[in-house]
């Protein structure tokens, strides 16, 4: 029988940029192709193309990087079948796994082991009509949301769902980060402190040490 392969847009060993493992050595898994087309996209590199590799590969590929943490994304990596097997395969590892989704895919299948790090995509990133509100009821304390806020409107939308699904309750954390170039940081920064929101305030951090080039 043929191994099980994925289309793989990159492979890379850095800095994790953001959520709770910010700042920690990872390696990024970056699957190729996605179903979104937020407006804000970063990795639009990855919509096409990309190389298959067997899940052995890729395995062994991560392994080379002698690295605790790894990090699934795309894209939407779970727009490809086989992206649930890897994730298991690299908790089986003994890997620290997070899965980077926009929260448009079913989740109910992702390995218990995998901490699911899902968008709610925002009114103002083009796609929020994507949201799967019901794996929402899936998520624990070993996931994170994320918001990615490009306005005051986006702001006040997230609040309002944050409330709505009592969202800090369900998960380890709720981040809020400003669209890269659309929103100021310290807007954003302004608002949570105002309103005294127990959300986490998050920069992309590889961003801000080696701006949008793929790869880091």
């Amino acid at each position: 029988m043929e191994s099980k392969q994925l289309r793989i847009t990159e492979i890379f060993h850095s800095l994790q940029g953001e959520a709770i493992s910010a700042g920690l050595r990872t390696v990024f898994v970056r699957l190729t192709g996605c179903p979104l087309r937020c407006k804000y996209c970063d990795s639009e590199y990855a919509f096409f193309g990309g190389e298959k590799m067997s899940l052995k590969e890729i395995v062994e590929k991560v392994k080379s990087y002698d690295a605790e943490h790894v990090c699934v994304t795309g894209g939407e990596p779970l727009s490809q079948p086989n992206c649930l097997p890897l994730l298991s395969d690299l908790c089986d590892e003994g890997f620290a796994v997070s899965l980077e989704t926009s929260g448009a895919m079913p989740i109910d299948s992702v390995d218990a082991r995998v901490s699911r790090v899902m968008d709610l995509k925002t009114p103002d990133s083009g796609e929020a009509h994507r949201n799967r509100y019901e794996n929402i009821d899936l998520l624990n304390q070993h996931d994170q949301i994320k918001f990615v806020i490009c306005s005051r409107a986006d702001y006040e939308w997230a609040r309002f769902k944050l409330e709505e699904y009592n969202l800090t309750q369900k998960v380890a954390e709720v981040l809020f980060s400003a669209s890269h170039e659309e929103l100021p940081h310290r807007d954003l920064a302004d608002w949570i402190v105002a309103d005294r929101l127990p959300v986490r305030f998050q920069m992309q951090l590889h961003k801000i040490l080696w701006g949008d080039q793929p790869g880091f």
